[in-house]
């Protein structure tokens, strides 16, 4: 029965029983009935109130929890895209890092280069000034040559003339002892002028040509200075320059003999198999770590299988993408190079070199007798043969030039450091690829992982939203219903003296939840 009948119902009942009274007991009785109707009335509409704050507390609770189980999600894909933000920037940072290592070698080789150019330069301008001090050292000698010529026609000159006039001396004094012995005085006043004449020109004869001489000899003087000046300028820096280099000849020669005592006493433990394998095989890992292959592929070392009831040890191998694999072996035969290296006779060397090829081309074949790929899963139908120097390779080649033909046969690949270094980097290369597909599903996975969340998230989100226009439409209805029906009753409690406060007035709601494509605020 709804509340309005059973309004009804009392209201009847209070009239039948006002007709039994008297008007002043009938109008304290309506009162009483009508405070008592505003009481029971007041108290629906809290409990209706207090129902509706229930259920919108509930649903608070509700949306807080769906809310804070959200906010969790987002933090969890943040950690996890912080995560991928830092790997890329690490592999970023090691790139830089080997760009820079390059940018290094490359300036190292550059600085190389120039050191020789400027030194093959150097060698050049001492050589061209070499030249020049010599052609002018013969130009000197051959004027200082002529100046002692002239000085030494000069003084001849000089001496036949102070000859002649001796020689003159005696014969006028002879021819004119007696015959002239009167005009002696006058005579030789006459040949002591003439004398003193010839003696006047040969003196200005022999100035004028000292004079002559000098003009000559002083230009090529003060040349000479200069000259002398930049020989000894060019002597400071070619000892200098021959200081330099003889610290580096001596530095050389020390290297040298360092390095061929290294050499002596590494041929010499190379003579025993076992520090020769070891060596081989660090040889192998030196190259695989300049080839980067330490961090992108996983290699394994003194592998064991079992086959025909023998046992097959590869040195090394490499692991591929898709579960692949390459076998290497770096057990090539060295002792016959060694020893050829140690002989002093021409052809006993030639003989030991020739060996050596016989005992690779052995080795090939017994490499390719034991068809690795037949005993490891997913293996090329090949076999990489490590030579651990490109000597011990060129050697056997110069001896046997059908050498890589007869290993590509018998599926062996020769490999030295370098074209080792450049298998391995194209193997590096495809690591990177086979990571990159690795991510790019990751990050698909998890992207379409996010889209499923969001889509549940928004679905949360769109109850959330029908559930408060539902609230607030209930809401509205009720302030409704309270402004039109009850509150209009309920104030005329306060028309009658009952109480002087006034009623709060509830006003409607028209604000609802914003829509997803909604660009108002």
């Amino acid at each position: 029965m709804s509340f309005a009948k059973v309004y009804i119902i009392n209201y009847q009942k209070i009239l039948s029983f006002i007709y039994m009274f008297p008007w002043s007991t009938v109008v304290v009785i309506f009162s009483s009935g009508i405070i008592f109707s505003g009481l029971v009335y007041n108290r629906h509409l809290k409990k209706i109130q207090k129902k509706h704050t229930s259920t919108l507390h509930r649903e608070k609770i509700a949306f807080l929890e769906k809310k804070q189980h959200q906010k969790k999600q987002v933090h969890s894909l943040q950690q996890e895209n912080e995560k991928l933000i830092v790997d890329l920037l690490k592999t970023r940072n090691a790139l830089k890092e080997m760009e820079q290592k390059k940018y290094k070698l490359e300036g190292y080789e550059e600085q190389t280069q120039r050191l020789e150019t400027e030194l093959q330069q150097k060698s050049i301008e001492i050589s061209r000034l070499q030249d020049t001090n010599a052609t002018l050292q013969t130009q000197c000698s051959m004027l200082r040559i002529k100046v002692e010529q002239i000085q030494k026609n000069s003084e001849e000159k000089l001496q036949w003339l102070q000859g002649m006039q001796k020689q003159l001396g005696h014969t006028f004094r002879s021819l004119a002892a007696e015959s002239l012995q009167n005009n002696n005085k006058t005579f030789m006043h006459l040949a002591q002028t003439t004398m003193e004449k010839f003696h006047n020109h040969a003196q200005m004869d022999l100035s004028s040509r000292q004079q002559a001489i000098s003009h000559l000899i002083d230009p090529l003087y003060s040349s000479l200075q200069k000259v002398d000046e930049r020989i000894l300028q060019m002597e400071k820096d070619r000892d200098s320059v021959y200081v330099g280099l003889t610290e580096q000849i001596k530095n050389l020669a020390a290297t040298h003999n360092q390095l061929h005592d290294e050499t002596s006493n590494l041929i010499r433990a190379l003579r025993t198999p076992t520090v020769r394998g070891r060596w081989g095989e660090i040889q192998l890992k030196r190259v695989v770590e300049i080839a980067g292959m330490i961090e992108y592929c996983d290699f394994v070392q003194q592998q064991s299988v079992m086959f025909e009831e023998s046992n097959l040890r590869p040195d090394m191998i490499i692991r591929l993408p898709n579960d692949k694999k390459v076998i290497v072996d770096s057990k090539a035969p060295l002792l016959a190079y060694l020893e050829a290296i140690e002989m002093p006779d021409n052809e006993q060397r030639i003989a030991k070199l020739k060996l050596h090829a016989k005992h690779v081309r052995n080795h090939i074949s017994q490499l390719s007798s034991k068809a690795y790929w037949e005993q490891f899963k997913h293996t090329p139908e090949f076999v990489v043969l490590f030579i651990p120097g490109e000597n011990f390779f060129s050697a056997a080649l110069e001896q046997d030039r059908q050498l890589i033909e007869y290993a590509a046969q018998q599926n062996v690949v020769l490999a030295t450091p370098t074209s080792l270094i450049t298998l391995l980097r194209t193997i590096s290369y495809g690591w990177r690829q086979e990571k990159i597909t690795q991510h790019t599903q990751q990050i698909s996975e998890l992207g379409k992982t996010l889209y499923e969340r969001l889509q549940i998230f928004v679905s949360y989100l769109h109850e959330m939203r029908k559930g408060l226009e539902r609230s607030i439409d209930s809401y509205n209805k009720a302030v409704g219903s309270f402004e039109n029906r009850v509150l209009v009753s309920a104030r005329k409690f306060k028309d009658l003296g009952t109480n002087n406060e006034d009623i709060a007035v509830l006003t409607a709601i028209d604000k609802y939840p914003r829509k997803p494509n909604d660009d108002t605020t």
